[in-house]
């Protein structure tokens, strides 16, 4: 458990750039949705629970956390075959569990689950190169709850699962060769994913990504609502709850998805200058928490959380700019949603937890 001694050990700087994007993003939802309505008020109790998970993570060394990862990934795939007979359905999606006081998210909590157990299997291999047994076994760990999760439908969440297994296979010794091979093999496959995994809504949204123009008034309205949102702001944004396109409702779902559109409405490219610093300082104090772990189980789960965090600021910032089809992917730390903040706190828990028993024994 926790040594007091550890706590001049945790990384402030991380913990503030942490808290000021929770900040941003609560105050943005509360700008959107027009005060503290019932919205905000779930977000704020996200932040708390999510602080109370990201203490416990902090709290239990990562390694004795990692001894129990298959206990960990067993109870994350339990839910998720829950979710998919019994969970409740919103927006045609069966993705929640109702909990009566809220809704629970289980396929939040898979991406620092699939972390945790790829990083004790890859950090228990002394080898300096992962054989085909090692990758077929990470592969179908990670392919297990991705396939789960693609049924709920939730391909989104789904995807990111797999930045989780490349990275902490690359850095456990994946050679560059298996990633050339994986990638001619995503190019071949596309075609056939189109015919027969992909759905037509799904469809619809690549098409009109190519073209938004062609259903202006339908599947090409968030896409062309964000691009007007983000360019509307200017230098200095239209100020705080003054924005049109959100507080109109011309954008959707603005508070969720669509959280920095809204943003770069009000404070403009000032205010999108300053959130994405704090992105790339937490990604940079990430990485370099990963580089003084010491042990490689440490390191690849860092990672592996890490990857996952940092594929979702991506993907959601260029699709709120209308660089990327529009995927149903929040804005970590950000985007409303109880669930997927309490499991972003909670897997910078492990981060901070890394870093913090750098030098125990």
């Amino acid at each position: 458990m926790f040594e007091r001694r550890l706590y001049h050990h945790i990384d402030w700087a991380l913990v503030a750039a942490l808290g000021a994007l929770c900040a941003i993003g609560l105050a943005m939802i509360y700008s959107t949705t027009g005060g503290p309505t019932r919205v905000y008020a779930t977000q704020f109790y996200g932040i708390l629970f999510g602080i109370i998970a990201c203490v416990v993570c902090l709290s239990i060394d990562y390694r004795s956390l990692a001894d129990k990862s298959h206990f960990v990934y067993g109870a994350v795939l339990v839910l998720l075959v829950y979710v998919l007979v019994f969970g409740a359905v919103r927006g045609g999606s069966r993705r929640w569990i109702d909990l009566g006081l809220f809704n629970l998210q289980p396929s939040e909590f898979a991406k620092a689950a699939v972390a945790l157990v790829l990083a004790k299997f890859f950090g228990e291999s002394r080898r300096a190169t992962l054989t085909r047994t090692d990758l077929v076994i990470g592969g179908v760990l990670t392919v297990i709850p991705l396939f789960i999760i693609s049924r709920q439908p939730d391909l989104g969440t789904a995807v990111t699962l797999l930045p989780v297994f490349l990275v902490i296979a690359f850095v456990a010794g994946l050679p560059m060769r298996i990633f050339a091979v994986l990638a001619i093999v995503g190019v071949l496959a596309a075609p056939v994913a189109w015919q027969f995994a992909l759905q037509d809504y799904q469809k619809e949204r690549i098409s009109t990504f190519l073209d938004p123009a062609q259903d202006a008034k339908g599947a090409g309205y968030q896409q062309i609502q964000a691009r007007i949102t983000v360019g509307s702001g200017g230098v200095w944004g239209k100020g705080f709850a003054k924005g049109t396109q959100g507080q109109l409702r011309f954008l959707p779902v603005a508070h969720n998805d669509f959280i920095f559109s809204v943003l770069a409405e009000e404070q403009g490219f000032a205010g999108v200058t300053v959130a994405l610093g704090l992105y790339l300082f937490v990604i940079l104090r990430a990485i370099e928490a990963a580089r003084l772990a010491k042990d490689r189980l440490g390191a690849y789960l860092v990672l592996g959380v890490l990857a996952a965090f940092t594929f979702q600021v991506v993907y959601n910032i260029t699709m709120s700019a209308g660089l990327a089809p529009v995927k149903g992917l929040t804005l970590p730390l950000m985007s409303y949603g109880g669930s997927s903040m309490i499991a972003t706190l909670a897997g910078f828990g492990l981060i901070l937890n890394v870093r913090m028993r750098r030098f125990t024994n």
